[in-house]
């Protein structure tokens, strides 16, 4: 046979073996597909995201509903309002409603605080199941008192916690692995932003880059359907419109990328000061020994107090933000409500009221992106753009700073204002504020809330691994004997509590040179209830490092 036609009788066979492999990768994929339970977490993200942004919808209606009690009205603009209020009414509305505000805190939430951001990044390491529903639900009510009565602080991380609340909620209704659980508490949060700033690109980029740390495939698609939920729902009740509505912007020159470059060092040093108020005055009220109800009353009333000079620091201040991305406010007037919000805002969360970060931090983005324009024009008036154009840079760079998040951040300003055009101005003036930050802190304010709660998530996972497991994760049962289960500390040696944390076990083995140490009960140390063994604690640790990775790259 020639040898021409033995090549192309070969290639055929390749060919057809190649077509008849083709069904069985198709059956393998699939069946990997519905193994990994896909089409119930998809069905599952639609559900989330519809529940989540109606709930999104009520908690700012409510906030409305509570303001409109003392204020009049239950709008955001609440600078013209309070203008036409008796002085007292002015510190009285946040004084009454930190006293309600410590009540419930004090005698109905049970953990005695209220959540935000920071807990749903630790439930993600930790397990969905420290996100409960009813502390959830109350910490939910509690900032939407804080917030309706005056409150100096954000409604978008509290509605992040909700979301997550609902969606952690919903997947512990099924049986589903671990880390579908995890994309379903990032659907959750995804539908949040979304329906709270009709974000919905902003709201899969913050799911991914703040609460689950990573860009997966298998989480895309349904984070995605459920920030699409969420927004469509969102535009149903509010309308399709941005939540600033501001003229066209441009740049006036490519001379003004210095500038640019120079508001991003500015907005850095905004953000350090904001963190180092919040982080200050939480430590000075934790060093003041007062009851808990009472601690929201003072706050109030040093809220309100502050508001009778600068009553554009009440509430989310969308009005006095609003007003800095117009051109319509004066240099002086930015530069004290610079200082005058973020100490209202540092004092309202320091005093336990509920609320966030996110909407005091565009706020002082734009105050001080407005501050830095005025400056800029006036020394080189042929080539600056408009002050709004710098507002809403620095709205970015201080927000994105502060949260530690630059990605999600630069789209959620791109969203909330349409602002698309400025997009290379704006990641300039981001990238250099969030470095800047980071080398002065370390870490976002979020990550420092971990840190204040013992998780050190921005270590990485083998470090957060070997302190949150604990010995009972893995020690076998106690010996059958019962002579065995009996331990004297005295004559007994070495030994660990089911309560240890893995890395103090390693260290535990490694000095003793054991490969195996008895668990005793904490609470009575003579009683044996487990058996540790050091291959099994490392194999457990490398388990875990193994599917934190595989979840990463799926």
């Amino acid at each position: 046979m020639p040898e021409w036609l033995l090549s192309v009788i070969r290639r055929l066979g390749l060919i057809r073996t190649g077509l008849n492999s083709i069904p069985a990768g198709i059956r393998l994929n699939f069946n990997e597909f519905l193994a990994q339970k896909r089409p119930i977490i998809w069905l599952l993200a639609l559900c989330i995201g519809a529940i989540v942004s109606w709930a999104a919808i009520l908690f700012r209606e409510a906030i409305g509903l509570v303001q409109l009690v003392w204020l009049g009205t239950s709008s955001e603009n609440v600078i013209t309002a309070l203008a036409d209020l008796p002085w007292y009414v002015v510190v009285a509305a946040p004084t009454v409603g930190g006293l309600i505000v410590g009540l419930l805190l004090q005698y109905v939430q049970p953990t005695k605080r209220t959540y935000s951001v920071a807990d749903v990044i630790e439930a993600r390491a930790r397990g969905v199941e420290e996100l409960m529903f009813r502390p959830g639900i109350l910490s939910a009510l509690i900032t939407t008192l804080s917030l309706g009565s005056g409150a100096s602080a954000g409604r978008e991380g509290p509605v992040v916690h909700l979301g997550a609340t609902i969606g952690a909620s919903l997947s512990r209704l099924f049986q589903l692995p671990a880390s579908a659980r995890r994309i379903l508490l990032a659907c959750g949060v995804a539908s949040a932003v979304s329906a709270s700033f009709n974000a919905p690109i902003a709201g899969v980029l913050f799911a991914h880059e703040v609460i689950l740390g990573h860009y997966a495939l298998s989480a895309i698609s349904p984070i995605a359907i459920s920030a699409v939920t969420g927004t469509v729902f969102s535009r149903l009740w509010f309308g399709d419109v941005a939540a600033f509505v501001i003229p066209g912007h441009q740049i006036t020159s490519y001379w003004e990328f210095p500038a640019f470059a120079l508001l991003g060092v500015t907005c850095a040093v905004v953000a350090i000061c904001f963190q180092f108020a919040l982080i200050g005055t939480d430590w000075v009220a934790r060093n003041i020994t007062m009851p808990l109800w009472a601690r929201p009353v003072v706050g109030g009333c040093a809220v309100g107090t502050i508001a009778l000079a600068y009553p554009a620091v009440v509430g989310v201040g969308y009005e006095a933000t609003d007003a800095a991305l117009k051109d319509q406010l004066p240099i002086s007037m930015l530069l004290s409500l610079l200082i005058a919000k973020t100490a209202a805002t540092a004092i309202t969360l320091a005093s336990r009221f509920g609320g966030g970060i996110f909407s005091p931090s565009l706020y002082l983005g734009a105050m001080a992106g407005g501050a830095f324009g005025l400056i800029a024009a006036s020394v080189f008036p042929q080539m600056a753009s408009s002050e709004g154009l710098y507002s809403i840079l620095g709205m970015g760079a201080v927000a994105a700073a502060v949260l530690g998040a630059p990605v999600s951040t630069t789209m959620i300003v791109f969203e909330l204002t349409g602002g698309y055009t400025l997009s290379i101005a704006l990641l300039l003036t981001v990238s250099i504020a969030t470095g800047i930050t980071q080398a002065f802190h370390g870490r976002s304010y979020f990550h420092w809330q971990l840190a204040m709660h013992g998780v050190m998530a921005t270590e990485g996972p083998h470090r957060f691994l070997s302190t949150s497991v604990k010995v009972r994760d893995f020690m076998d049962p106690p010996p059958e004997a019962e002579e065995d289960r009996t331990f004297s500390i005295e004559t007994g040696g070495p030994y660990l509590h089911a309560t240890s944390s893995l890395e103090s076990a390693l260290k535990t083995f490694n000095e003793t040179g054991r490969d195996k140490l008895p668990v005793i009960d904490i609470n009575d140390l003579e009683t044996v209830i487990g058996i540790a063994h050091h291959v099994r604690a490392l194999s457990y640790f490398n388990s875990a490092l193994i599917e934190a990775a595989e979840e990463e790259h799926r």
